[in-house]
């Protein structure tokens, strides 16, 4: 299936049209080929049914970065390597004085890397927490440009640090603000508050493929977005039926709640299509009955009919299996006008795809914060001609400068892309 570019893009891209190629795209890629530049559209209309290819079992290891590879980006871009420092870097985020935090997800702690020298590496790095469990998700709180503490989601639970302007350690242990969240399958716990600050929103993801909720009750508030006050009292399940949202991030022009998630596995090669959204309050979006609007999943076909005209469509749909984890709107002032305002977010890659997806930094264009569908491969290059990745992009932050820092678990790396063509 195919689909055309420039007919399907319509008004939203006018201000990216000097970016839009001028042939046919496929609609489903493979890792291996991405080129950056290249924009892709995926509609519900383009899917197969379900079980039209095998479920493939391509798990692959990553292999060391070959002395001749290197993250490729548009013309313009400068791609290099900000720091090796971090193990295993996951969700990384920019404090509002300019340092990076990162969490180490694997070792438990959060490293702060200060600067960018001369030399594009850090001016320092301390380690700011150890022995938490699985953090990933972090948040400033209050929201601005002073905030007291740092809250960081364990897979567990929901912690904050005091924090003052300028920290590089903690100054104490954390305090436990929500105490329980369900755990074991999709681990990781995003977190991010509402711009009044009133609203504190957590990414939990289902412990299963396709569990009936209904029967597995430990399913239960989970594949949701869940709504607690700062405080860590629960209000309400914000959204619901997101398998597994594994990076939220507020929409600074429309304030709307955005969300990357890795959708189910095992219905064959390109289903079905992970995703990046706005989600919308109370909204339902599918798992585990239904997909992309209307569509049932045949393991549990009939099951609850009265949610089938209830399932929202995604606003941009994605390589199926591409595992999408961090995201992020571009606020800089570096790169060209027509990326102001866009949103950057990370695909670490499948395993459940006879061709590789994701392992790559995609790109997906905004018009005064809406999407129309498409998004553009921005930094690929991670997978090799043998099919091995080397690489698996997780996060994506903006620098003060105006570059972006992405977290590659698989490489040990954070890596800067700047900008310096015209």
């Amino acid at each position: 299936m195919r689909t055309v570019a420039l007919i399907l893009f319509g008004a939203p891209l006018v201000m990216h049209a000097q970016r839009v190629p001028t042939k046919d795209l496929v609609t489903f890629a493979d890792a291996a080929t991405l080129k950056p530049g290249e924009f892709h559209k995926i509609t519900p209309a383009d899917l197969p049914r379900p079980f039209a290819s095998p479920s493939a079992r391509n798990f692959g290891r990553v292999v060391a970065r070959p002395a001749n590879a290197w993250p490729k980006a548009p013309a313009g871009f400068k791609v290099e390597i900000y720091s090796t420092d971090a193990k295993a870097p996951r969700k990384i985020l920019t404090a509002p004085n300019g340092d990076f935090f990162v969490a180490e997800t694997g070792s438990g702690a959060i490293k702060v890397f200060r600067g960018i020298g001369k030399d594009g590496k850090p001016e320092k790095m301390e380690t700011f927490a150890t022995g938490l469990n699985q953090p990933y998700g972090l948040a400033f709180y209050p929201p601005g440009d002073n905030p007291q503490w740092l809250y960081v989601g364990n897979t567990n639970s929901v912690v904050r640090f005091a924090y003052k302007q300028g920290d590089l350690t903690a100054s104490g242990k954390p305090e436990v603000i929500v105490k329980e969240l369900p755990t074991g399958g999709h681990s990781t716990r995003d977190l991010v508050f509402s711009n009044d600050g009133k609203r504190m929103f957590v990414a939990v993801g289902s412990g299963s493929n396709v569990d009936d909720p209904d029967t597995h009750h430990g399913e239960f508030h989970r594949a949701n977005v869940l709504e607690f006050r700062p405080d860590g009292n629960f209000v309400k399940v914000y959204a619901s039926g997101i398998r597994n949202p594994a990076g939220l991030a507020l929409n600074p022009i429309t304030n709307e709640v955005w969300v990357s998630v890795n959708e189910r596995d095992e219905l064959g090669d390109n289903l079905v299509p992970d995703y990046v959204s706005s989600i919308k309050e109370d909204g339902f979006y599918g798992w585990p009955y239904y997909y992309m609007g209307a569509n049932p999943d045949p393991r549990l076909d009939g099951k609850h009919p009265e949610l089938k005209d209830k399932t929202l469509v995604p606003d941009i749909l994605l390589q199926p299996h591409n595992a999408s984890l961090g995201i992020t709107f571009y606020d800089g002032k570096m790169f060209p006008a027509e990326y102001q305002g866009d949103l950057f977010a990370a695909e670490h890659g499948s395993w459940n795809r006879a061709n590789r997806s994701g392992y790559e930094v995609i790109r997906v264009p905004l018009n005064n914060g809406k999407a129309s569908g498409v998004y553009e491969d921005f930094l690929t290059g991670f997978v090799n001609e043998k099919g091995e990745a080397w690489g698996r992009p997780v996060g994506v932050t903006n620098a003060k400068d105006g570059s972006i820092l992405v977290t590659d678990d698989g490489g040990n790396v954070i890596w800067r892309v700047s900008y310096s063509g015209k």
